[in-house]
């Protein structure tokens, strides 16, 4: 993404509440009344491809800004336990994939790395055991720098795992602190250096804009430091801060959060610092070398979308394990119960521990492409989308987004022609935005969405 002039007054128009589209229609419209026959259904239909992905809720300590479904905890038996249920429930699923080849899987938490190299060895075990694999699948994890030891990080790469994510937030101290996230630069610095040494395929890096205490002249110092520890991929999301929402968050002073025109300039920075060092912009907070597969799939028109964000693959083939996990296969979304003792009450009564989910419309299904290929690509090719789609007249169909779609046309943001939906530079950061102008649900529950900025 080149250099662009920021208009503030612009930041404070659009920067409204909004989905983040891993999926179309959200997880928030999913429903309790929901048969589970359409699962059978949907994983039979699928083709012979299939992402996995499992649920890992335990942390040591919490992380005060953090609004994932996660287990605080220092007894590691308790993975044990989780591990004998993930057993169970992966083989209820097993006859419905035994035919589909495991083409990516993907560890989240909570924090992957508390579980010991022994119940990430059975963990692994379990996996090939219920599943196949495809031939040189991705395998990755998302890593706590401070619970993964040389040792560990070995025994991943060991265990098949290829690709790694390090969660690191902000390097400056006084933040670290504030967040009850402390890590030492040369730790990361070390893990990364180690992880390339091991030959890893990719090495992401998450940081946070927004947190408490950060200020531009400190979050110019971490983002150098990220690009000297020259990772493949980048991610620089923002802090939303919902006390209400997230009882973590409540330690966090509410006077140590950066004004919004601050968090802003935080933005600014991350973007023309990373964008200057050669990163190319994949979208919203996402930024990868050129010759990642990300940048790759992005400029060969192939980037996809779903409940790990972008995506080379899985857009509409993705099952989740584990409580609070999320699945989408076959225009039909489900969701696990997210509390575990009535997670394992389910297993153990011997169902699927699923607690909601719909089927897609034909309509969703047109939205949902329409969604994904702007929000992976920044344009859309209407009579193209019109002939595969089988759409008579484009604007007619989508009559209600015209409206929503003037501000943004006018204020500089999307060009339209009748051959051509495009975000412009400037418009990109405003992408979900302009994305919500085609969403027919979003008037059911806005306000639990975050800020775009």
């Amino acid at each position: 993404m080149s250099t662009v002039t920021w208009d503030k007054e612009l930041i404070e128009k659009y920067n409204i509440n909004g989905p983040r589209y891993t999926s179309y229609p959200t997880a928030l419209m999913l429903s309790e009344q929901f048969s589970e026959n359409r699962i059978e259904a949907a994983l039979k239909n699928a083709g012979d491809g299939l992402c996995l992905y499992l649920h890992l809720p335990f942390c040591h300590k919490l992380c005060y800004y953090c609004g994932c479904n996660k287990v605080i905890t220092r007894h590691q038996h308790k993975a044990d336990k989780y591990l004998d249920y993930l057993a169970k429930e992966m083989a209820m699923y097993q006859p419905m994939v035994k035919d589909k080849k495991i083409r990516q899987i993907h560890l989240g938490g909570g924090t992957p790395t508390f579980l010991t190299e022994q119940q990430l060895t059975r963990l692994m075990d379990l996996v090939h055991e219920n599943f196949t694999f495809a031939s040189n699948p991705e395998v990755s994890i998302e890593i706590d720098p401070r619970s993964c030891s040389d040792e560990k990080l070995r025994h991943l790469r060991e265990l098949g795992f290829n690709r790694v994510s390090y969660g690191v937030q902000d390097f400056d101290k006084k933040v670290q602190i504030a967040i009850n996230r402390v890590q030492d630069v040369d730790l990361i610095a070390h893990q990364l250096k180690l992880s390339k040494e091991l030959g890893f395929d990719s090495i992401n890096l998450d940081l946070i804009y927004g947190l408490p205490y950060q200020r531009p002249e400190t979050f110019r110092k971490s983002i150098e430091q990220v690009i000297e520890m020259d990772p493949d991929r980048i991610s620089v999301f923002s802090y939303a801060h919902l006390p209400e929402r997230f009882a973590g968050q409540k330690k966090i002073p509410e006077e140590s959060i950066p004004q919004p025109s601050v968090k802003l300039s935080l933005l600014e920075q991350a973007i023309t610092q990373l964008s200057e060092a050669g990163y190319q912009f994949i979208g919203m907070d996402h930024f990868a070398k050129k010759d990642d597969g990300l940048a790759i799939a992005q400029r060969e028109g192939r980037l996809q979308r779903n409940f790990q964000g972008y995506t080379t693959d899985g857009q509409d083939a993705l099952l989740g394990l584990g409580v609070s996990s999320i699945s989408q296969v076959n225009g039909v979304l489900w969701q696990h119960e997210k509390e575990l003792p009535a997670y394992y009450k389910m297993i153990d009564n011997g169902q699927k521990p699923i607690i909601k989910g719909m089927a897609l419309t034909d309509e969703d299904k047109i939205r949902a492409a329409l969604i994904s290929q702007v929000i992976c690509h920044f344009e859309l090719d209407i009579e193209a989308f019109k002939a595969e789609w089988n759409i008579d007249d484009f604007w007619a169909h989508f009559a209600e987004a015209i409206p929503l779609l003037k501000p943004f046309i006018e204020d500089g943001l999307v060009d339209v022609s009748d051959k051509k939906l495009r975000v412009t530079e400037l418009g990109r950061l405003w992408v979900r935005s302009i994305c919500a102008c085609f969403d027919e649900y979003l008037d059911h529950g806005q306000n639990r969405y975050s800020k775009v900025v």
